[in-house]
């Protein structure tokens, strides 16, 4: 089984979110191992003196322990298109650090940018993050995203967004958004 690995969003030293990703992990530790983890994310990391400014990225890959800790900095990816693709089998509802599948799809992008997955008929995930639609009224996220983000928790825990199943026949939106840690965007 590859590793699983959670991605921290690091601003000015400071680690954000890290209840969403604790759930995360926690979540994924059970289903995959049938115990809880014995760490907590909050303990395994230490911010270096070099990333207590400006914007980072931690990725902590694991299994049934801590296998790696790196901070890299963060650049943000420029998504304006989007290929809609379809893919019935695609199954990363674990944040698995082997993303072939993911990698595959993202490889037949041609001209875009990203490409937004589509599964059973319905629209899910982006090749790295979830997606959030504006009909005009209200955001909105797939119901049945391949990975459920922890961004897209807390929004929807704050009532930010909602959930729904979205056809990709009836892809008829105002506006769309991209989030994953660092947020919306």
């Amino acid at each position: 089984m590859s590793h699983l690995f959670e991605t921290i969003s690091i601003r000015n030293g400071v680690a954000e979110n890290l209840k969403w990703h604790q759930k995360r992990l926690e979540s994924s530790f059970l289903a995959l191992f049938g115990y809880p983890p014995d760490f907590s994310l909050g303990n395994v990391i230490t911010i270096p003196d070099e990333c207590m400014k400006g914007h980072f990225r931690c990725r902590v890959d694991y299994d049934r322990q801590i296998r790696e800790i790196r901070f890299t900095p963060y650049h943000k990816k420029e998504i304006k298109s989007l290929k809609l693709l379809e893919d019935n089998r695609i199954d990363y509802q674990y944040k698995f650090s082997d993303r072939l599948q993911l990698d595959l799809l993202y490889e037949m992008r041609g001209e875009c940018d990203d490409v937004l997955i589509v599964k059973n008929g319905l629209i899910t995930d982006t090749s790295f993050a979830n997606v959030i639609l504006w009909d005009g009224r209200r955001w909105l996220t797939p119901s049945e995203p391949l990975l459920p983000g922890t961004c897209r928790a807390r929004l929807i825990e704050s009532g930010l967004i909602a959930e729904a199943k979205i056809k990709a026949a009836d892809l008829l939106f105002k506006d769309f958004q991209l989030i994953n840690a660092t947020g919306i965007r």
